[in-house]
């Protein structure tokens, strides 16, 4: 009797075990950041987008959970030749994401590894297109965001039929290869040399053509100047013998004329506190003193 009570237990343990585990093996819970696939002898039967608690037929059907959020993936840096068939160095990063978890599922089979493979390759093909329809100073001056746009029209909706999303393609780090910089750097500073060299050029030519104008303006201010200042002199010489001939037109203004000079002479040379002249007889100062009625 005590065997067989005991048997019963077992029995009841047994059953009350294999309740919880189909129990929880038919819980699903999904978080707010994934998806859920709910697979039935591998063929996908629904997808749950919400979260929170669902069930699955246990042991028949199984769960699979894709990441709903942006994913980054870190390209390997790779040799692309540009128009003018110079060589450089690009390393990409990439944000993507799952948008049609069915498609992603069936196309690339639920696995993200394979996901970043197919990102690469088509990233890759897109970056080696534009690139090569560029020549090396315009790859290096659309660093600033034009490559980026160059490379997200190039790659369009192509990764659309794996349910995937390309969010943005940015361009890190784009150089020239160790082996190649110093020849180019090299190349460069001479370039830039020669265009200094020109530019001082033409700067002297330019100023030389200034100093010459200028000098040559000067020339013909400085010859203008003498020739009025030479006119000026000529009329006012003129006016000078004109007022002189009138002072001597007649005996009486020419006698006048002859005693107010006197009379300025006389007055210049009294100078000081000392204010006696003394005129010698022969004195022109002194006839028209003596001479006068």
């Amino acid at each position: 009797m005590k065997n067989k009570k005991k048997i019963i237990n077992t029995i009841i343990m047994f059953l009350f075990v294999i309740g919880l585990i189909t129990l929880f093996s038919s819980m699903v819970i999904t978080s707010e950041k994934d998806f859920t696939l709910i697979k039935r002898f591998g063929k996908i039967e629904k997808i749950i987008d919400t979260p929170g608690l669902s069930f699955k037929t246990p042991f028949i059907e199984s769960a699979t959970v894709l990441p709903k959020n942006l994913m980054f993936y870190d390209m390997q840096e790779s040799d692309v030749i540009t128009r003018d068939k110079k060589t450089m160095v690009a390393d990409n990063y990439v944000i993507w994401k799952i948008i049609d978890p069915l498609i992603f599922a069936k196309s690339l089979n639920s696995s993200i590894i394979l996901a970043e493979s197919r990102i690469d390759t088509t990233v890759y093909n897109a970056l080696k297109n534009v690139i090569s329809s560029l020549n090396q100073t315009e790859v290096i001056s659309g660093r600033d965001g034009e490559l980026s746009d160059a490379i997200m029209k190039e790659i369009g909706g192509s990764m659309i039929q794996y349910g995937v999303d390309l969010i943005v393609v940015e361009t890190k780090h784009l150089d020239l290869p160790s082996d190649n910089k110093t020849a180019v750097f090299e190349r460069m500073i001479s370039e830039r040399a020669q265009m200094a060299a020109t530019y001082t050029a033409e700067g002297e030519s330019e100023a030389q053509m200034i100093r010459n104008i200028t000098d040559k303006e000067i020339a013909i201010s400085l010859s203008n100047a003498e020739k009025d200042a030479a006119k000026l002199i000529a009329e006012g010489e003129a006016e000078y013998m004109r007022i002189l001939s009138e002072a001597f037109e007649t005996q009486e203004k020419s006698e006048f004329y002859t005693f107010m000079r006197s009379l300025e002479s006389s007055k210049s040379s009294l100078v000081g506190d000392n204010k006696t002249l003394i005129l010698s007889p022969s004195s022109p100062i002194a006839d028209v003193f003596y001479n006068i009625d």
